[in-house]
């Protein structure tokens, strides 16, 4: 196993490692500006949104933490009116978690934030180079519905 960072870093990977920091700034900026949700919450939240009725467990392992942390990450969203706890269907000693429609626009308002910021962009740049930026990772990225 090599040691982290010890492995030389080529030019695509520099220019991987700026669109990585861009995408993550302007999550960041998205997530300041609405400023009642923490992004860590705005992340709970979009994981909810792609998988509603998950159980606490597999919240935790999607975001890569444990039950506890998560526990008490869902009681906050909670108290906030984001998430909605229920029973599940499949065991009755499981909640099942959902977001509410304060969640829902929580999440659509921050999503609109980051299209905002990264529209603005893209917009700065020739429109031959928009066009090749937006196919090219359309190529990389899953459509909606498959995943990914």
């Amino acid at each position: 196993m090599t040691e982290l960072g010890s492995t030389p870093r080529t030019p695509a990977d520099e220019v991987l490692l700026a669109l990585l920091r861009l995408a993550m700034g302007v999550s960041i900026e998205a997530a300041d500006e609405i400023g009642t949700v923490s992004a860590v919450q705005l992340r709970a939240v979009t994981l909810l949104h792609q998988r509603p009725g998950v159980n606490l467990g597999d919240l935790a392992r999607g975001m890569g933490v444990s039950v506890s942390v998560t526990s008490r990450l869902v009681d906050r969203l909670v108290a906030a009116g984001l998430v909605d706890k229920r029973t599940s269907t499949t065991s009755g000693r499981e909640i099942s978690l959902w977001l509410s429609q304060l969640g829902e626009d929580a999440l659509d308002c921050y999503d609109d934030l980051r299209l905002t910021r990264i529209r603005a962009r893209i917009g700065n740049l020739p429109p031959e180079h928009a066009d090749a930026v937006l196919s090219a990772l359309g190529a990389l990225v899953p459509g909606p519905g498959e995943g990914g």
